[in-house]
């Protein structure tokens, strides 16, 4: 009889063990279908992690000027990511941009000032109306470099700003909105990522990328 009893105890052991190990597997089973789930609802760049170099990107956006830009639409293309307390980062940027970029077609600059909080319309009107202010003052400086170049050219016309009101445009380049890192980066004419930085880069880091 003890042995009996022995026997049958060995025997529940045996199948409590086996349904632990059963719902285990299960758990991870299900673990599992959640993880791969989730992952194919994000979206393919984001679960690619930040820009690499030799990747291709098109990356498309709206300056203040209403004109429609492309990181692959046949220009190479400076993009610099600041906020408003970058600005003299993105000016020093474009100073150092290679001579032999200036008033040529092949070559773009755009700059993307990113607000980190939200505003009403009143402020992004003012601050729509602050930024023209101080593109017309980077106008004036270009201005000087293309009358030295003699290049007969409006320099106001070559220069892009994106207002980045929303993050709807940083977040093209995987920053979130309330990011303010600043970036410099450097598109092919098909939009391959040549280089990045996440300072200025020298006059001779730019024109060794730009060449």
């Amino acid at each position: 009889m003890e042995r009996l009893n022995l026997i049958r105890q060995t025997e529940g052991c045996q199948y409590a063990t086996s349904s632990s190990i059963c719902l285990l597997m299960k758990l991870r089973a299900l673990q599992f279908f959640f993880v791969a789930a989730l992952a194919a609802s994000l979206p393919a760049r984001l679960l690619q992690g930040a820009f690499s170099t030799g990747t291709t990107y098109s990356l498309s956006f709206v300056d203040v000027d209403e004109n429609k830009l492309s990181t692959a639409d046949g220009h190479v293309t400076v993009l610099v990511l600041a906020t408003k307390s970058d600005w003299e980062k993105a000016h020093v940027v474009g100073d150092r941009i290679p001579n032999y970029c200036l008033g040529n077609p092949k070559y773009r600059m755009i700059t993307i000032f990113r607000f980190t909080r939200k505003h009403g319309v009143i402020v992004r009107n003012v601050a729509t109306a602050f930024i023209r202010h101080r593109m017309q003052e980077a106008a004036k400086r270009l201005q000087t470099r293309y009358d030295a170049q003699k290049i007969q050219h409006d320099a106001r016309s070559d220069i892009f700003v994106v207002t980045d009101f929303d993050g709807s445009a940083s977040a093209q380049l995987e920053e979130p909105a309330e990011a303010a890192e600043f970036r410099v980066l450097v598109f092919a004419r098909d939009g391959k990522l040549l280089a990045r930085w996440t300072d200025v880069p020298s006059a001779k880091q730019l024109a060794e990328v730009l060449k």
